[in-house]
C-alpha cells in the first residue's frame, strides 16, 4: 500500500513539474493564437470531424505507415490506386523512351527525358527517372480532379442560373461561331465567359485551404506568437467570401468580374490557385483547360435540368479539405 501511495505521489509531482514548465515556457514566449486546447497524448484527436475520418486516416497513414499497414480499413485503398497509376505511368515512360527523338519531343515526358539525357553526367541533377514518374503523377492527379470538379460545379451553376448560360451562348456565337473549335486566344475577346469562369471558381471554392507552410522561426503576428515549426494553412475561403471584398458573396454573380463598360475586371480577392511562392504551378494550364472545355461544351450544347432549377441544391456532398458538388442530372440538347 505504501508503494502504491509513493508511486501516485511521484506521478503527481511529475505532472505538476511538467505543467509548471509548460506554463512558464508559454509565459516567456508570449501568447499563442486562439484555438482548441490539446489534451496530453491525445492532442486534438477528439475534436476532429468524425464525418470525415478517412482524411484523418490518410494523415495518420503518412505519419505512421508501418503501424497502419497492419490495421484493416479504407486507408489502404488510396495507396493501392496510387500504385496502379504509378505503374501505368512507368510503363508509358518506357514506351516513350523506346521511340524518343531528342530533336523533336512531343509532350512533357519527352521533354523530361531529353533533359535527363542532357544531364546524365551531372550527379546532382534533379532530372531522374524517379522524379519523372512523380512529376507526371502530380500533373495527372492535380490537373484531373480539380478541373473536372470545377466544371461539374460550373454546369450545375448554369442549370441554376439559365440566364447566365444564355449570355454565354450569345457571346460564343458572336466571337467563335459554330464552324470552328474554341482556342485559348478567344478568351481575351469573351469577357462575360471569362467572368463566369472566375465566378464559378470563387463561388465553388473547391479548395478552401491552400497547401501548408511551415514557420521557419518564432514569429509574432498581431500580438500572437507563432512558434518555429508550426504548420500554417492559408484559408482561401475567407478571401472568396469576404463581404468587405465581394458584395453579397453568397450570391453567384459573374458581373462582379466585369467593369461598367462590360470588359473583364480583375479582383484582388480571388485566390483559387493560392499566391506567393507556393502558388499552383499549373495555374496557366488549368485556366486554359477550363476555358476550352467549358466553351467547347456550351458551343455545341444547351444544358437543362429534368427538375425545376430552383430545386437544385448547391450544398457540396463533401466539404473539408476539398469540396465535391452534389450529384445532379443533366440534359444536353444539341444547338
Amino acid at each position: 500500500m505504501e508503494l502504491v501511495s509513493a508511486s501516485l505521489l511521484l506521478l503527481l509531482c511529475l505532472c505538476c513539474i511538467l505543467l509548471a514548465s509548460a506554463w512558464q515556457s508559454r509565459g516567456q514566449r508570449g501568447q499563442l493564437p486562439p484555438g482548441p486546447t490539446p489534451l496530453p497524448v491525445l492532442g486534438n484527436f477528439l475534436q476532429l470531424d468524425r464525418a470525415n475520418v478517412i482524411h484523418t486516416l490518410v494523415k495518420l497513414y503518412n505519419s505512421f505507415p508501418g503501424i497502419l499497414k497492419k490495421i484493416p480499413g479504407p486507408h489502404h485503398m488510396g495507396s493501392k490506386y496510387a500504385k496502379q497509376i504509378i505503374s501505368f505511368i512507368s510503363e508509358r515512360i518506357k514506351m516513350q523512351q523506346a521511340t524518343l527523338d531528342l530533336n523533336a519531343p512531343q509532350n512533357f515526358i519527352d521533354c523530361f527525358l531529353v533533359k535527363m539525357e542532357q544531364e546524365k553526367q551531372n550527379p546532382a541533377t534533379e532530372f531522374s527517372q524517379e522524379n519523372l514518374v512523380m512529376a507526371t503523377f502530380n500533373l495527372f492527379f492535380a490537373g484531373t480532379e480539380t478541373v473536372s470538379t470545377t466544371l461539374r460545379y460550373g454546369f450545375l451553376l448554369l442549370l441554376k442560373h439559365p440566364r447566365v448560360q444564355e449570355k454565354i451562348h450569345r457571346e460564343i456565337d458572336a466571337v467563335i461561331g459554330r464552324d470552328r473549335a474554341p482556342t485559348a486566344e478567344d478568351r481575351g475577346r469573351m469577357p462575360y465567359t471569362d467572368a463566369t469562369l472566375h465566378e464559378i471558381q470563387r463561388f465553388s471554392d473547391i479548395l478552401p485551404m491552400s497547401l501548408p507552410h511551415t514557420v521557419t522561426r518564432d514569429t509574432r503576428f498581431r500580438g500572437y506568437l507563432i512558434p518555429q515549426g508550426t504548420y500554417v494553412c492559408p484559408l482561401l475561403s475567407t478571401v472568396h467570401f469576404d463581404p468587405e471584398e465581394h458584395q453579397s458573396p453568397e450570391a453567384f454573380a459573374p458581373e462582379r468580374f466585369l467593369s461598367e463598360n462590360g470588359s473583364f475586371k480583375k479582383q484582388n480577392a480571388f485566390l483559387p490557385f493560392s499566391a506567393g511562392k507556393r502558388v499552383c504551378l499549373g495555374e496557366g494550364l488549368a485556366r486554359m483547360e477550363l476555358f476550352l472545355f467549358f466553351t467547347t461544351v456550351l458551343q455545341r450544347f444547351a444544358l437543362s435540368s429534368p427538375v425545376d432549377p430552383q430545386r437544385l441544391s448547391l450544398v457540396p456532398d463533401v466539404s473539408n479539405f476539398g469540396k465535391v458538388p452534389p450529384r445532379y442530372q443533366l440534359c444536353l440538347r444539341q444547338r
